[in-house]
């Protein structure tokens, strides 16, 4: 590559308690390049970058920025510097508007410096946004915007220093499909203007789509780098893990048809996104949810969990009528939900692997007033090794395991409590091609075991390849359902745009 070398690590090492995190690191990234970091959850993407942008020091190595040798006291640091970091979650101030995050600690002043110059910063702010070609109201209230504008806004921010580095970790996780071309949009214009981009995501077909270069890390080492033209998405994959994973759909069904029906909904009418759902779930079925943004899917789960109030409509659950007031009322009858934001809602990441395992079957182990600590420490361990849940120990915090890891334990914690119904919102978000594989493999199993799986996902290969039968919605309806052997990403698309199909 010809263009000019705008940074170079070489050989970064990395240690923290008991853990190698990066061994002899080797990447570099040229003018108006998009490179690719790759690699499985705790490869070592977020360390090296965090060693770029001064928010961990590394033990060894060199870090070459524009011909010198660099070192980041912090991001703020980085940032004056040229190298601007946008984290899957956002760091902005929902209640300011977009000119007032883009400039805060910077704003325009007048008389003196005393007062704030509201009129110039708006200004310099639609000037910048023109540059970037984002259609963006300076004075509108950060809050007020899609994820995919608040994402533009702190690109902004970054470009507002005189950027010539940008780090993207995760950028279209909470993305639409419409959301995510612009935002290819605004990066390939960023690259023509010289802005060296590294680009950090689990998305192989959108790497296709965005890079120029991938580099590959597994367990804190270089694998290797390639040309994204040139390089297969499974060659990635095997790269990354070491193996090779078939991602096949499945072709017909694994439940008999006169399997028992679990559970039953019935006209199902709950805020404005739930609008009379019917479906049955039989014993030992993945019944996958399809439908774009806005669907409904998630508000039907949360109606039938007792997160959100149901209007009208009945569940029985083995032709038992139940009313699921609350969450507690739904675990009580066997359900459990592995919900989309498993940090927000599934688990306490400041506890422990044993504490949040535990957390929906306390009076299983409780003795009078006390925890029967011996009996939440055999019950934790057989589900840490059922589940091949990786963490140095049952008191690990459970902040520090990664998303793969994170997300099995909130599959214990449904385990423990022996609920009979899953439901599961996005099991793979946010987790690499790896622990997705694992994910795949125990949710497999459990429906062999007898375990009832509602499964809710937006990416079509994954409905394709773990259902049994799918139901797809538009605009809080039911508008189709398809046996797994007559369905199609072309035919669950064809039912999940039809719009107002079953209305009278």
């Amino acid at each position: 590559m010809s263009a000019e070398l705008l940074l170079a690590l070489k050989n970064i090492e990395k240690s923290f308690t008991g853990v190698h995190a990066l061994k002899g690191v080797d990447f570099d990234l040229h003018r108006g390049e998009i490179h690719a970091l790759v690699g499985e959850n705790g490869a070592g993407k977020s360390t090296l970058v965090k060693a770029l942008t001064g928010i961990v020091e590394k033990d060894s190595g060199e870090i070459i920025y524009l011909g010198r040798m660099f070192k980041p006291r912090s991001p703020r640091h980085a940032l004056e510097m040229g190298i601007g970091i946008i984290h899957q979650e956002l760091n902005m101030m929902d209640h300011l508007t977009v000119a007032q995050n883009i400039f805060i600690g910077r704003e325009s002043l007048r008389s003196g410096g005393l007062l704030l110059d509201e009129r110039q910063q708006n200004r310099r702010t639609s000037e910048l946004l023109e540059q970037l070609n984002m259609n963006i109201d300076p004075t509108e209230t950060l809050g007020k915007l899609t994820v995919g504008k608040q994402q533009m806004v702190e690109i902004a921010k970054a470009v507002s220093h005189n950027l010539r580095i940008l780090i993207l970790d995760e950028p279209t996780a909470a993305l639409t499909d419409a959301e995510i071309s612009e935002l290819f949009a605004i990066m390939r214009d960023l690259a023509r203007q010289g802005v060296g981009m590294i680009y950090i995501s689990h998305r192989m077909d959108e790497i296709g789509r965005i890079a120029d270069r991938v580099t590959v890390l597994r367990d804190g080492a270089y694998v290797g780098t390639r040309d994204a033209r040139e390089v297969s998405k499974s060659e990635i994959i095997s790269m990354m893990v070491g193996r090779v994973i078939y991602e096949k759909p499945k072709t017909e069904s694994n439940v008999a048809a006169d399997a028992p029906v679990v559970l039953k909904v019935d006209r199902l009418n709950a805020g404005r996104l739930v609008k009379d759902v019917s479906f049955e779930l039989r014993q030992g079925e993945i019944l996958g949810f399809a439908g774009l943004m806005g669907a409904g899917r998630t508000e039907t789960a949360r109606a039938i969990f007792g997160a959100d109030e149901v209007q009208s409509g009945s569940i029985a659950i083995r032709g038992r009528p139940v009313r699921n007031a609350t969450p507690a009322d739904a675990v009580a009858h066997g359900i459990g939900y592995l919900s989309e934001d498993r940090k927000r809602f599934g688990l306490a990441l400041n506890l422990s692997v044993k504490e949040n395992a535990v957390l929906a079957s306390y009076e299983r182990f409780q003795k009078r007033l006390f925890i029967h600590a011996r009996k939440v420490e055999k019950a934790t361990e057989e589900y840490v090794q059922k589940l091949s849940i990786r963490t140095p120990s049952l008191d690990q915090i459970l902040r520090n395991l990664s998303g793969g890891n994170q997300q099995k334990v909130v599959i214990a914690k449904w385990l423990i409590r022996n609920s009979e119904i899953l439901i599961f919102d996005e099991p793979t978000r946010g987790i690499d091609v790896g622990a997705k594989s694992e994910i795949y493999s125990l949710m497999n199993e459990l429906a062999h075991s007898g375990k009832s799986i509602i499964m809710i996902s937006s990416e079509l290969p994954e409905v394709l390849r773990m259902s049994d039968r799918i139901i797809v919605m538009c605009e809080g309806r039911v508008t189709g359902e398809l046996d797994i052997a007559e369905a199609s990403q072309e035919e669950i698309m064809k039912y999940a745009t039809q719009r107002q199909a079953g209305v009278a």
